[in-house]
């Protein structure tokens, strides 16, 4: 099998064409080369004039707290200065381009909805379009998998549910890499972008998500792995529910649990769901941090033996559901406070994409929403593939 090229690497094969631009670099330090060299360093050692950064959601370091407020500074690896997008602002400002003839993005993604770095993209690219910039896209492959036909909803809500982990109508699992994304978005969303995409070389979408553990970069602190990439898009709903999804452990979202959970009556209603893909075991944890801190949790511990029949949206809402049946006295929403949202509220809501989602569990109807059906998702994105 040949080795990834990664976008980063096939742009700077070009860079003698762009050495008399002025660049912006949307990137944080999971972005190498596919020799594991930061993106930021790679490009300025090859002579392009990056002379400014940008950071996402957990900073330039990809290291940040879930959620928490990402300041400006000075990177000691270049020396350039670093404007967050997750801090002050959430969009590049005129100022912030002036200078600048394009923008450059290389970050890698979760391939999951309610991750950020999807809506950073949309921002800056908004923000290139309406100052007449160039966008680049560095493309990179979609950690959890490209395959179309697993793609999952439930679809987004846009007139109740926008929001920084959810801007638009895609799926939770949309199977596709951001450069495709931001093709669909200057098609449908935003007016004007002069977009470019650098393709990521030898990746086939088919390709199994078990197969990208060997070319696997943690995007942020809490998403370790490809296992841990593909209960994401399912476990990272708790973080709308009173349930600990393991943040402060050294295993999230691969473990669940709470102090008036009983953790084998769990793991036994979790095993009769008949899930597949997916086993669990009974487990007892104390976060050092998040929800419950330094208190003993009970739940359960779950594995992916087969990424190809794990349906992982799916399953996380039924393991939501699950809960809520078993323990409805002690299984509440909760509020999620973030620099994006700041009071926490409607996070559940903001997550699934669809209204009154809490409730719609509680009763059992949520699967049959009409946002749920994602079945026309390849065939809208059949014109915006790369691979």
């Amino acid at each position: 099998m040949q080795q990834v090229v990664y976008g980063v690497d096939r742009f700077m094969e070009q860079a003698a064409k762009y050495k008399q631009l002025k660049f912006g670099l949307i990137t944080n330090n999971a972005a190498t080369t596919s020799t594991n060299e930061a993106s930021r360093l790679a490009l300025l050692k090859k002579g392009i004039n990056v002379v400014r950064l940008f950071s996402p959601e957990h900073g330039l370091s990809a290291k940040g707290e879930d959620g928490s407020f990402q300041k400006n500074f000075i990177d000691e690896v270049t020396g350039l200065p670093v404007i967050s997008l997750y801090g002050e602002k959430l969009k590049p400002t005129a100022e912030d381009l002036k200078e600048l003839d394009a923008l450059l993005f290389d970050i890698p993604d979760a391939g999951c909805r309610y991750y950020t770095y999807l809506w950073t993209l949309s921002y800056a690219m908004e923000a290139a379009a309406e100052n007449q910039k160039q966008f680049i896209v560095l493309d990179r492959p979609n950690p959890a998998g490209g395959k179309l036909s697993f793609a999952e909803g439930p679809m987004l809500d846009e007139a109740n549910c926008s929001s920084f982990i959810g801007r638009w109508n895609i799926p939770v699992r949309h199977c596709c890499t951001l450069g495709e994304l931001a093709q669909y978005f200057a098609a449908t969303k935003i007016k004007n972008a002069d977009l470019l995409i650098i393709k990521t070389a030898n990746w086939r979408r088919a390709e199994e998500p078990d197969l990208m553990q060997k070319k696997f970069i943690a995007p942020s602190p809490a998403l370790t792995d490809v296992e841990t990439i593909l209960l994401y898009s399912g476990l990272g709903f708790l973080e709308g529910i009173s349930i600990n999804e393991g943040r402060g452990t050294t295993t999230p979202f691969k473990i669940l649990g709470a102090p008036w959970i009983y953790e084998n009556e769990l793991h036994d209603a979790f095993t009769s769901l008949n899930l597949e893909g997916v086993q669990s075991a009974p487990i007892k944890f104390i976060p050092a941090s998040g929800l419950y801190t330094q208190k003993e949790c009970k739940g359960i511990h779950l594995t992916v033996p087969d990424s190809e029949k794990f349906t992982p949206v799916a399953s996380g809402l039924q393991i939501l559901q699950l809960l809520i049946s078993l323990y409805p006295n002690h299984c509440k929403e909760r509020p999620y406070p973030t620099v994006a949202n700041p009071t926490g509220a409607n996070h559940l809501d903001r997550l699934t994409g669809v209204r009154n989602s809490f409730e719609k569990l509680k009763s059992g109807n949520f699967f049959y929403e009409k946002f749920w059906d994602c079945r026309q998702w390849e065939i809208v994105m059949k014109p915006y593939l790369l691979y």
